[in-house]
Formats: structure tokens, sequence, C-alpha cells
């Protein structure tokens, strides 16, 4: 018969959960021992005090975060805009400043603070101040601006004398007129008498007898034809001594121009009014080697070979 052998050990049980969370103690020590407290220990433990339970929040508190939230980025917004604010009321005062200034001038330039006081006439030889000033007496206490150059103009036109003229409004109380008078270049011989005109055509002034100084014209076509015109260039361009010695001048067409020396007779043939500034200096010369009593022709057409008959 077989001997029984041994049991075998029993496996220890594992703790429970709460055995777990007890704290550990000697076996040997009984149940109703107190240990001694040690000196360095706290006089007493403080109870543990229960968190409060997680309640709901309230609109009002949503709506306080909210409004502090937008404070708070309002401000930002204003700490880093706070440049671009100033140069923006930097521009806008000094364009209300120029708009002012702007606003300012132009109203005391149309108020009678600027207002004409004085008409002075430049340039008028021949004319008669007095009597240009007294047409332009209408313009006396307007406004500077305001002057009216269209009746400037139409005040003007009753002296045919002034070929071109300018306004110029000198602040504060003056306004000047600049007068460039036409240049009589001869006459014309009518029944009326001898009238001067320039090199347009433009009857200046008519008198009963020759003017001294002023050859006079003869073209059959008329004042207003091109050969008229040619002839009225070709005497504007001559020098005053030379113009002085001409008696007459004509032309069949703006290609014949033909002057007269009073004092021989003597003929010049220019030609064309083309190259005249050059053909009076020419003239000029050839009378100086050949004087005209000596000569009976002078054909400066060609002013490069001048001749002599």
């Amino acid at each position: 018969m077989k001997r029984p052998g041994p049991l075998p050990a029993a496996r220890p049980t594992p703790p429970s959960a709460v055995e777990r969370d007890l704290p550990l103690r000697p076996r040997d020590e009984p149940d109703n021992v107190i240990p001694l407290e040690r000196d360095d220990a706290p006089a007493s433990v403080p109870e543990t005090v229960a968190e409060p339970r997680d309640r709901g929040v309230g609109w009002r508190e949503l709506w306080r975060a909210s409004a502090a939230r937008r404070r708070a980025l309002r401000a930002e917004i204003r700490r880093f805009t706070a440049r671009t604010r100033r140069r923006r009321w930097y521009w806008l005062g000094g364009a209300a400043a120029v708009v002012l200034l702007i606003g300012g001038s132009v109203g005391a330039a149309y108020s009678p603070l600027f207002a004409v006081e004085e008409v002075r006439i430049v340039g008028a030889e021949a004319l008669d101040q007095a009597a240009v000033q007294a047409a332009l007496a209408p313009q006396v206490g307007t406004p500077l601006p305001l002057v009216d150059h269209d009746a400037v103009e139409d005040a003007l036109l009753e002296f045919p004398l002034i070929e071109t003229y300018t306004i110029e409004a000198r602040p504060p109380h003056e306004l000047v007129i600049r007068i460039v008078e036409r240049t009589p270049v001869g006459v014309i011989q009518t029944d009326a008498g001898f009238t001067v005109v320039d090199a347009a055509g433009v009857a200046l002034s008519t008198t009963p007898e020759q003017p001294e100084g002023q050859p006079v014209i003869t073209v059959e076509s008329g004042p207003s034809s091109p050969a008229f015109a040619a002839v009225g260039q070709v005497l504007r361009s001559l020098p005053q001594s030379l113009h002085d010695q001409v008696s007459a001048a004509s032309a069949a067409s703006p290609q014949d121009v033909h002057l007269t020396l009073g004092a021989t007779g003597t003929e010049v043939v220019w030609g064309t009014a083309e190259q005249s500034a050059m053909k009076a200096l020419v003239l000029e010369k050839a009378m100086i080697a050949q004087p005209p009593s000596g000569v009976s022709v002078y054909d400066v057409s060609s002013p490069s070979a001048v001749v002599f008959r």
C-alpha cells in the first residue's frame, strides 16, 4: 500500500480592495495598541474640505465675460492703431487749413478789398492815354478777378492803332493794359486824302496831305490782296534810315515788288518779300558803294548778286 504524501501548501489569498487601501501594520501588533505621537508631527490633521460641486454658468456671467473681452479687444486695437489715428488727424488738420486758406483767399479776391481803382496804360505812344482810360472807366470798382475781358476788347476796338494788348491785374487795386501799337508803313492816296496804313492794310488815320516819311503804296488789287501784303512786309523790314528814303512802293503781284528812292528817283527791284532783311542789308551796302545819284536801278531780287544799272 502506497504511503500518502503531504498535502500541497495553500496559496495565499490576494488582498481585497478594502484591504489594499488599509495601512500596513506589523503582524504582531495588537489591535488595541495606540501608537505614540512624534514630537515633529503636526498637532492636528486638518479635516479634508469637500470640494463644492460644479454648478451651471448663468447668462449674466456670460454677458459680463463677453463685455470684458470686447473691452480688452478695443483697448488692444486702440493701442496698436494710435500712430495711424494721429497721422490721420494730422492729415485732416492740414487739409482743413489748406481749404480755409484757399477759401479765404478766394473770398477776399472777389470782395471789394481787391476792386479796380486805377487803369494804367503801358506802351501807348501815338495813342491818347486819357482817351483809352476813359474807355475803360466802367471797369473801375470791379474786383480784379471779375474784370470783363470782352468789355475791355470792345472798348479797345475803337482805337485802330492798337495791334495787340494784354491785361495784367496787379493787386490790390491796379489794372494794367499793355498795348502794342500798329506800325505805319505807308499811305494810300484816295479822294479823301492820304490814309496811313500798317503792313496788314489796316487804316490808322487819314490826312489831307501826305505825312512825312510815309511812302505812297500803289497796288491795283487793293489792301486785302497778297500783293499789298508783300509790299507791307517789305516796307516793315526796312531799317528806319532806309525807310525814310523810300517815296513810293508798288507791286503787280507778290513776286514783283518795286521801291522808289525819292531824292533821286532811283528804282529798286525787290522781287518777292522773302529774305527781305538780307536784301535790305545788301541794298544799304550797294548804296554806299554806288550812291543813288549815279545809279538808276538797284536789282536786289537775288541778294547774292546785286545788279546796278
